[in-house]
């Protein structure tokens, strides 16, 4: 896909979703960019993984090398989804889950096990806010499937009941590459943090191949590689409450953006809206956020901390984000009002007028 670029200062990219009726903004970020670009030097290409569209857009004058990059790319990714999906095939975690749903040990690979040492740490940090055990709190509210779930949600004692078996991550014992659990009710599901590793990678392996300036783009989940010419990449964050970008920032070199978002998977019925991103302690969706971005340059780590922090809500999000260890922080609450780090506040510039801004001490 050639890049072209209008006079427009944003350029916001939507697509109907893949299944018929839903229509989805896959975006919640958008390269800003001036001017035009065209000719050798802009080399794009785009790709369906993890359920979402994934644009790799590299500046390089060798559109040999970006096309075998990006193949390997593909392959790479098709692997980690067969591998980490949650529920589809066959792939390690459907058989690592049905392992422990038995009782059973399973002996991972060592990227699994990498991975879930990662989601384990996190776990720890975010005080258990973020917690990828939920899988079968996941699948109870619907979660489980490509399509928006439908019908009345879940009963709160079916809620209740899971809640209090305790699917948590320090419940899974690791023993070499054996991993198990005492407890059947964990189920793992790496949707909240494996995307952000798989950008990091993804930025990796296009740096092996040569291209040192790139950025790669999952759904508006991004990790980018060295600039766009002479400037660096230029990003909006898409407004969780209406049209268009609500701001804009830099990413330099190595840095991954990352945003949780309520209205990116929901159900709904009998007009209420229920987030996808769900509540540990309670087994019920978020309802006290609209959005968290996260830059860092650890993108599994920025993932986690966009779940947790949504979890956090206005009034815990500065603790869980400083035992977390990220700096760079905006949240978005229901009410539209925007809470900021002192380290975000420095570089984001907004696009739309705020009512309020309240930035961390």
């Amino acid at each position: 896909m050639v890049l072209c670029i209008s006079p427009s200062p944003v350029i916001r990219i939507c697509r109907s979703a893949i299944h018929e009726g839903y229509q989805a903004c896959l975006l919640g970020f958008v390269l800003l960019i001036s001017g035009c670009t065209q000719g050798p030097t802009d080399q794009r290409q785009t790709l369906y993984v993890f359920g979402t569209l994934l644009e790799i857009h590299a500046y390089t004058d060798d559109a040999s090398v970006f096309r075998d990059a990006v193949a390997e790319l593909e392959l790479m990714f098709a692997q980690m989804h067969k591998d980490w999906h949650a529920w589809d095939g066959e792939g390690e975690l459907v058989r690592l889950n049905r392992a422990l749903a038995q009782s059973e040990s399973f002996e991972a690979s060592e990227a699994l096990q990498v991975l879930l040492i990662q989601g384990r740490d996190y776990s720890e940090q975010s005080e258990g806010l973020f917690n990828p055990a939920l899988g079968r709190l996941i699948a109870l509210w619907g979660f489980h499937s490509d399509l928006p779930p439908g019908g009345p949600p879940p009963t709160a004692q079916a809620i209740r009941e899971l809640v209090a078996a305790a699917p948590e991550m320090h419940a899974l014992n690791f023993e070499g590459r054996w991993l198990s659990s005492a407890n059947p009710t964990v189920q793992l599901d790496l949707g909240a943090y494996a995307k952000g590793v798989a950008l990091n990678m993804a930025i990796d392996k296009l740096r092996s191949a040569g291209i040192q300036h790139a950025i790669v783009n999952a759904g508006g989940d991004l990790c980018v590689a060295g600039r766009h010419g002479d400037r660096p990449w230029r990003v909006g964050v898409r407004h969780p409450q209406g049209e268009g970008v609500i701001a804009s920032l830099e990413a330099v070199d190595g840095e991954c953006v990352l945003t949780s978002g309520n209205y990116e998977r929901y159900r709904e019925f009998d007009g209420i809206r229920y987030a996808h991103i769900l509540d540990p302690r309670s087994g019920y969706p978020v309802e006290h956020v609209a959005s968290v971005t996260v830059i860092a340059r650890n993108g599994g780590l920025a993932d986690a901390a966009a779940t947790a922090l949504s979890v956090a809500g206005p009034q815990a999000w500065e603790r869980i984000a400083g035992r977390m260890q990220v700096d760079q922080v905006m949240l978005v609450d229901e009410g539209g009002q925007v809470h900021l780090t002192p380290a975000m506040q420095a570089r984001i510039h907004f696009e739309t007028e705020i009512a309020e801004i309240h930035v961390a001490e």
